[in-house]
C-alpha cells in the first residue's frame, strides 16, 4: 500500500467534501454523457480551462452526437477547433468518433482495453471518462493530480519509471473506495489546478493541507522539481496579404508532418518560387508575435499583388465571412486583426527583399 492505514479514506472524504462544496461551475461537469466529457477532455489536454470553454461550446454545437462528428468531414472539425492549437488531437478525435460508431454501435466503450485502442486516448483520458462518465474506479494521473501525490507523499526526484508506478498506485489507492470515481477524481485535478499550484501552493486553503509530507517538511514548493525548460528560439518570417474584390488568397499546407497540415494560412512572403506563385511585395506594415511551444515568431505583414496568377488547387480566395469557416490557426486571426482595413487594399509601393516562408 502507498498510503498509510486508512488514510486513503481520510483523503478521499476529505477531498470530496471541498470538491462538492465549492467546485468549478464547468459546462461538462453538467453532464454525464461520455461523449461530451470526452471531448473537454482532449480539449483540456495542454491547454488552460478558460481557452477550453469557448471552444467546448461551439463544438459541442457543431457536433453534438459522436455520430455527428463522425459523419463531418475532416475540414469541418479542423475549422471548429482552428485557434485551439495542437491540431493532432482534433485529428484523432475525429478518427476516434467513426471507430466508436463503426465498432461500438455510437457509445464510448465502457472497458478500459477498449477506451485506450481510440485514436489519441492513453490511461489518463481513458480513466477520467469512464470514471466520470460510467462510474468506473479508475485512477487518473495528470500533471496537476501528480503535484498534489507527490506533495502529499513526499516525493522526491524527477520522473521516472518507479515514481510513475507509485503515482498511479497512489490515485488507485484514493479511488477504489469511492462510492463516486469519478467525483474523486475531479477533487484531485481540481484541488492540482486551483490551490495546489506549481509555484506558492495556497496551503492555508488546502482541505489536506495537514495530511500533506511536503507541506510539514517545508519543501512543498519545491516538489515536484521544476521541469528543465528549453531555451526559446527565435524565429522571423513574413507573410503576403494579396487582396481582390474583398478576398484574400491563401494557403493550404500540404506538409507531411501532422502539425499544421491541412489548415489555410496567407503565402508566405517572398518575390518568388513556391507552388509557381511569384509577388510584388510592399514594405511591411505590421508586424505580429506568436509562440509554439518554446519557439518565438516575429511574422512581419507585407502588402503584395501578383505578378502571375497561382497554380489551382494549391491557392484560393477567401472572403472574411468564409474565412471563419475554414480551418486556420490562430495565427491568421493575429493578423487579420493587426491590419486596418485600408492597409489590406494598398498596394505595394515596391518589391521587397526576400524573406523566409511564413509560418
Amino acid at each position: 500500500m502507498t498510503f498509510p492505514r486508512n488514510e486513503a479514506g481520510t483523503l478521499r472524504r476529505s477531498l470530496l467534501a471541498w470538491y462538492r462544496a465549492g467546485r468549478r461551475d464547468l459546462p461538462w461537469r453538467r453532464t454525464r454523457d461520455p461523449y461530451r466529457i470526452w471531448i473537454s477532455e482532449i480539449m483540456l489536454q495542454q491547454t488552460t480551462v478558460g481557452a477550453v470553454v469557448p471552444y467546448y461550446r461551439r463544438f459541442v454545437r457543431a457536433f453534438p452526437t459522436v455520430r455527428a462528428l463522425a459523419a463531418a468531414r475532416l475540414d469541418e472539425v479542423l475549422a471548429a477547433w482552428s485557434g485551439l492549437g495542437y491540431y493532432r488531437r482534433a485529428r484523432h478525435l475525429h478518427q476516434a468518433a467513426r471507430v466508436v460508431v463503426e465498432r461500438h454501435g455510437g457509445r464510448f466503450p465502457r472497458r478500459l482495453e477498449e477506451a485506450m485502442a481510440l485514436p489519441g486516448i492513453g490511461r489518463y483520458t481513458a480513466g477520467a471518462v469512464l470514471s466520470i462518465a460510467y462510474s468506473e474506479p479508475l485512477p487518473v494521473v495528470d500533471g496537476n493530480v501528480a503535484r498534489v501525490l507527490s506533495r502529499l507523499l513526499l516525493l522526491r526526484g524527477r520522473q521516472s519509471g518507479a515514481r510513475r508506478r507509485r503515482l498511479w498506485s497512489a490515485a488507485a489507492e484514493l479511488v477504489a473506495g469511492s462510492a463516486s470515481p469519478g467525483d474523486s477524481n475531479q477533487a484531485l485535478m481540481e484541488l492540482g489546478a486551483t490551490l495546489c499550484a506549481p509555484r506558492d501552493p495556497a496551503c492555508g486553503e488546502c482541505p489536506v493541507a495537514r495530511r500533506c509530507a511536503a507541506r510539514a517538511a517545508g519543501v512543498q514548493g519545491r516538489i515536484p522539481p521544476p521541469r528543465r525548460t528549453r531555451r526559446p528560439v527565435q524565429v522571423r518570417s513574413a507573410v503576403a496579404l494579396v487582396s481582390r474584390r474583398g478576398h484574400f488568397l491563401m494557403r493550404r499546407r500540404t506538409d507531411a508532418a501532422l502539425l499544421m497540415r491541412g489548415l489555410w494560412e496567407f503565402p508566405a512572403a517572398r518575390p518568388g518560387g513556391g507552388d509557381g506563385l511569384r509577388l510584388d511585395l510592399g514594405r511591411p506594415i505590421a508586424t505580429v508575435r506568436h509562440s509554439i511551444t518554446h519557439r518565438r515568431f516575429r511574422i512581419s505583414i507585407h502588402p503584395a499583388r501578383l505578378a502571375s496568377e497561382p497554380r489551382r488547387g494549391h491557392y484560393r480566395w477567401v472572403s472574411p465571412g468564409e474565412l471563419r469557416r475554414l480551418p486556420t490557426s490562430s495565427i491568421v486571426r493575429k493578423i487579420l486583426a493587426a491590419v486596418p482595413r485600408a492597409a489590406m487594399r494598398r498596394r505595394p509601393r515596391k518589391p521587397g527583399r526576400p524573406h523566409e516562408p511564413g509560418v
